[in-house]
C-alpha cells in the first residue's frame, strides 16, 4: 500500500522519513476537527512540518502521496494510556513479579507501535511502574532512535498509602518489603515531596488518585484528604505541570476540582454539583469508556481473570459506564478523549469513539475531543491537533466518512508522524 501511496518514491531511513518536500493530495480534509470538512486539498510537508494547505490538487512539490480517495485528518491523540503493559488482572500482577525491566521497555515499544499504527500519533502516558521504561521510551522516540507516538508522560502515579497506586494492596508482607513506595504520600509535606520526585524523574504531567480504583480493588470512595490534594495540585502547578486526577466516585472528583485539577480521568459517577464544578474549574473530562471492552474480553477468556474484590467493581463499572458522559456533555463540560489503554487493548484506541457516540456525543465532537481538545489539554495546541501550516506533520487517512460512521476510524489507511510515514 505504501508503495502506491508514494507513487513509486523511495522511503529513506528506518524512521520512514521521506526526501523533502512531500505533497499530499487529500480527497476530503478535516483540517480543523469541529469545523467544516474541506473537499479536494493539497498539503505540503517539509522537514517534519506542514508548510501549506491549499484547495484543489496542486502540482506535486517533490514526492507525491495520493490520498484522493480518503478522508484525511490530524493524527489522533489519546490522553490516557499505560503504554508499558497490555495485561491486567491476575496476568498483569504476575508479570510484575516475573518479568525484567528491559523486557517491560520492549513491551512499551511494542504497544507504542500498535498505538501509532492505529492512527494515534500522540499519547499521554498516565503512570506506570517504577522501572522508568515508559520515560525511556519517550526519550528514545524524541531522539529518533525508535518509532512511536509522541509521549507526554506522568512517570509514576501518586496516591496515599493504601490508595489506588499502592502496589502492596492484596500482597503479603514479604512482597510488600520489596515494593516501591516513593510515589505514595501521607500528609501535605509528604505529598509535596512525591510530586517533586516525579518532576525530578522527568515527568511532563502529574497523575494523582483521589479515590480508590476498579483494578486495585481499593474501592471507589475518596482516599485522600483535602490538604493532601491541595498540596499535590499546588506543587505540580508551581513546577508548571498540569494534574490529571484518577477519580471514580463523585466526592473524589469534587475534591480534585475544588483544588484546581486540570483533568478528571474516569469520573464514573457524577451529580449536578460535579458538573457545576467542572464548568467552574474549566477542567477536561476524560471518560475512558472503552475500558469495558478490556474487561469483557478478558472475562470471556477467563471468568477468573480478576480477584473477587476487583470483579465486583468491574461489574459496577460495566453497568454505569457512559452515564456521566450523558450528563456532562449536554451541560457543556469540555470532553477530552482517553482510553485507559492497558486496561483496554493498545491499538484498539479508536473503540472509544464508538462508546462516546453511543452515549450522546456527535461524531464530529468526539473527533474534536481526540484532536483539538486534547492538544489544548496537553499544552501542545501550537504543535498538534489540526492540519495547519507550521504544525507537526501528524496526518492520518481513512476510507469512508468518519462523521457519518465513526467506526471508520478503527481502520486507518495511512499514518504520518512528525513527517515520517509509518509502515503497517
Amino acid at each position: 500500500m505504501i508503495g502506491r501511496l508514494l507513487a513509486g518514491a523511495a522511503m529513506l531511513g528506518a524512521s520512514g522519513a521521506l526526501a523533502a518536500p512531500v505533497t499530499i493530495h487529500a480527497g476530503r480534509l478535516m483540517a480543523v476537527p469541529g469545523q467544516a470538512v474541506r473537499g479536494p486539498s493539497t498539503i505540503v510537508v517539509d522537514n517534519g512540518r506542514i508548510v501549506s494547505v491549499t484547495a484543489g490538487y496542486q502540482p506535486a512539490s517533490g514526492q507525491l502521496i495520493d490520498l484522493r480517495d480518503k478522508t484525511v485528518l490530524p493524527g489522533l491523540i489519546d490522553a490516557h494510556v499505560h503504554i508499558d503493559s497490555d495485561r491486567a488482572g491476575n496476568e498483569g500482577q504476575l508479570a510484575e513479579f516475573t518479568e525484567s525491566v528491559p523486557l517491560r521497555a520492549f513491551e512499551a515499544q511494542w504497544n507504542g507501535m500498535k498505538t501509532l499504527r492505529a492512527g494515534f500519533t500522540t499519547v499521554r502516558n498516565l503512570g506506570d511502574g517504577d522501572s522508568g521504561a515508559s520515560l525511556a521510551y519517550r526519550d528514545a522516540i524524541a531522539r529518533g532512535w525508535v518509532q512511536g507516538p509522541r509521549i507526554v508522560s506522568a512517570g509514576q502515579s501518586i496516591s496515599t498509602t493504601g490508595g489506588h497506586m499502592d502496589g502492596r494492596n492484596g500482597t503479603n508482607d514479604e512482597v510488600d518489603a520489596h515494593s516501591a513506595t516513593h510515589h505514595l504520600c501521607d500528609g501535605p509535606a509528604d505529598c509535596r515531596r512525591a510530586v517533586r520526585l516525579q518532576v525530578s524523574r522527568g515527568a511532563d504531567v502529574i497523575k494523582i488518585a483521589t479515590t480508590g480504583g476498579v483494578n486495585s480493588g481499593t474501592g471507589l470512595m475518596t482516599r485522600m484528604e483535602e490538604d493532601e490534594a491541595q498540596a499535590l495540585i499546588r506543587t505540580a502547578h508551581s513546577y508548571g505541570k498540569k494534574v490529571a486526577v484518577h477519580s471514580h466516585g463523585r466526592d473524589g472528583t469534587k475534591l480534585a476540582l475544588r483544588n484546581g485539577a486540570d483533568s478528571i480521568e474516569h469520573g464514573t459517577d457524577m451529580d449536578d454539583e460535579t458538573v457545576r464544578l467542572f464548568k467552574q474549574a474549566g477542567a477536561c473530562y476524560v471518560p475512558t469508556l472503552s475500558t469495558v471492552n478490556g474487561y469483557l474480553e478478558r472475562l470471556a477468556k477467563d471468568p477468573n481473570a480478576y480477584p473477587p474484590a476487583v470483579k465486583k467493581q468491574i461489574d459496577w463499572r460495566i453497568g454505569i459506564t457512559g452515564k456521566s458522559l450523558e450528563k456532562a456533555y449536554p451541560a457543556g463540560v469540555k470532553i477530552c478523549f482517553g482510553t485507559d489503554a492497558g486496561v483496554s487493548k493498545h491499538g484498539r484506541n479508536a473503540d472509544e469513539f464508538e462508546w462516546m457516540v453511543k452515549h450522546g456525543m456527535p461524531a464530529a465532537q468526539a473527533i474534536k475531543a481526540a484532536t483539538v481538545n486534547n492538544a489544548e489539554l496537553l499544552g501542545l495546541a501550537s504543535e498538534i491537533g489540526t492540519i495547519e501550516p507550521g504544525k507537526s506533520a501528524d496526518i492520518i487517512a481513512v476510507a469512508g466518512d468518519p462523521l457519518a460512521d465513526v467506526r471508520a476510524l478503527k481502520t486507518i489507511s495511512f499514518v504520518m508522524a512528525r513527517g515520517a510515514v509509518v509502515t503497517n
